[in-house]
């Protein structure tokens, strides 16, 4: 690859960022970073009947999110927009307009339904469909505006001029696809906005464009585009198509499964890092036995040549540890701001605006694995005293009535705590003084008090649960237990 280095995102804007996509961009970006080129980012919204608008905003905000940033395109600016494929509609249309006046592209009439016939029954007939040429195209820009005006249906295709075409990609080789298996593509479909191959490949010529990274599905297309870049004068880029990446049952991931968008780990408590971190090994090897890698070692030990063929498996067990040591890796500072952020996206009952509260949070909750963890674990603290639920197996196991038992326990207890100082390290001390003195396991005292206070057998460690809850609350909690019985 001669000269300064620019990669591109291009997404679709329909939803979120799928973590397909999402490592498409993170590929192209790991690639300029390590080289020292651009970073791209354009829209592709000439799909109008997919368009989301505000999908577009979500997915650059899911980008930032993750880390990747961009040096030209959309919000960035830049001497080769606008950015927005619906905003140079102008220039795609002047593009196929110098085609059909050179000869190399015609006027085509048929409408959906006759070139859907015509496919019935080539199939039918035991052959294999492939749009047939007009004897004689249409050139003459008149004619096409009678179609339209009669009500035809009018669209552009490409005169192809029939000969083979091989890739060169950095993954897959040399990839020859014979001039018998091409035809004449559409360029501007009848809404005159141009088809998907007509303006990729004008966007990636004007603005520069030298490496192309995208899915392995588009390997088969991109024939389409070598012949409008030589059609058009634009240089060949550099070419990178990735493998696809399974489930662990060997399913192809779906944009149809919104639990595999960046945005739904996002909400779910996983950091950035960990995502970034896991989404790389999806079909690249940093070599040796690395796993763990930080964004800056990420862009250091990217390369081309250590790109994989082989499908990638999107394993949510090895995510799920990959987001466990990001945590227990995680400066306190910054795992406050990813839990605010965390929060910010959900609505739970833990209040995000203290932030010395969140960090008690953090601190009592030590060892999760996602923000989620922390809210099934700590949650009920901070809601209303009697609106959670009491579990029915824990009060049976921790609070069955009789001598000795839980409730006779909480009633002992209630006094001590009503005069007790409300530290973590004073209720520590009570609590342990109090299971010496009745010969008591720490169980036989923690699991009662912490049934009576959260409803269930699971919380924080129980001085931290005291500490979170406030003595109040606290108080007020064992009295509504005590009530029951």
């Amino acid at each position: 690859m001669l000269g300064p280095v620019k990669t591109r995102f291009a997404p679709s804007p329909t939803g979120h960022l799928h973590v397909g996509n999402a490592r498409t961009a993170l590929f192209s970006w790991l690639y300029a970073r390590h080289v020292g080129g651009t970073f791209l980012l354009r829209i592709e919204d000439t799909d109008r009947s997919r368009h989301v608008e505000d999908a577009v905003e979500k997915i650059a905000d899911d980008l930032r999110w993750l880390g990747i940033d961009w040096d030209e395109g959309h919000g960035a600016g830049g001497d080769a927009g606008p950015y927005r494929q619906s905003e140079r509609l102008a220039i795609y249309r002047e593009h196929v307009d110098r085609l059909i006046r050179a000869g190399q592209a015609y006027y085509a009439f048929e409408s959906a339904e006759e070139l859907e016939a015509t496919r019935k029954a080539v199939e039918d007939a035991g052959g294999g469909f492939r749009y047939q040429r007009p004897a004689e195209p249409v050139t003459d820009p008149a004619a096409a505006d009678r179609a339209r005006a009669a009500g035809k249906s009018v669209v552009v295709r490409f005169l192809n001029p029939g000969r083979d075409v091989t890739i060169r990609d950095h993954v897959f080789g040399e990839v020859t696809i014979a001039a018998a298996e091409q035809d004449d593509f559409i360029l501007l479909k009848a809404d005159r906005y141009p088809t998907y191959h007509a303006a990729n490949v004008i966007d990636d010529g004007l603005m520069g464009v030298t490496l192309v990274m995208r899915g392995q599905e588009f390997l088969a297309q991109t024939w389409r585009q070598t012949l409008l870049r030589a059609a058009w004068g634009f240089p060949e880029p550099d070419y990178a198509h990735l493998p696809l990446i399974l489930d662990m049952q060997g399913r192809k991931l779906s944009k149809r499964d919104g639990d595999v968008e960046v945005h739904a780990f996002r909400a779910a408590g996983y950091l950035p890092e960990a995502i970034i971190n896991f989404i790389a090994l999806l079909g690249w090897n940093p070599g040796g036995d690395r796993e763990k890698m930080s964004r800056e070692e990420l862009i250091e030990a990217f390369s081309l040549d250590r790109l994989s063929k082989t499908n990638a498996r999107f394993d949510r067990q090895k995510l799920l540890a990959f987001n466990t040591a990001a945590v227990a890796a995680a400066a306190p500072g910054r795992l406050l701001a990813a839990f605010k952020d965390y929060l910010s996206l959900n609505q739970t009952p833990i209040p995000s605006g203290d932030d010395d509260l969140l960090a008690a949070v953090l601190a009592a909750c030590k060892g999760f694995r996602t923000f989620s963890d922390i809210i099934d674990k700590a949650g009920v603290l901070f809601g209303p005293d009697d609106a959670f639920e009491y579990d029915p197996a824990a009060v049976t196991k921790f609070l069955a009535k009789g001598e000795g038992s839980g409730y006779a326990v909480l009633a002992e207890l209630r006094p001590l705590l009503a005069g007790a100082e409300w530290t973590g390290e004073a209720l520590e001390a009570l609590i342990e003084r109090f299971c010496r003195e009745k010969d008591l396991g720490m169980g036989k005292v923690a699991q009662p008090i912490r049934v009576a206070v959260a409803g269930r057998a699971v919380s924080p460690g129980i001085a931290d649960t005291l500490v979170l809850l406030g003595k109040d609350k606290t108080l007020a909690r064992i009295d509504r237990c005590l009530a029951m019985r």
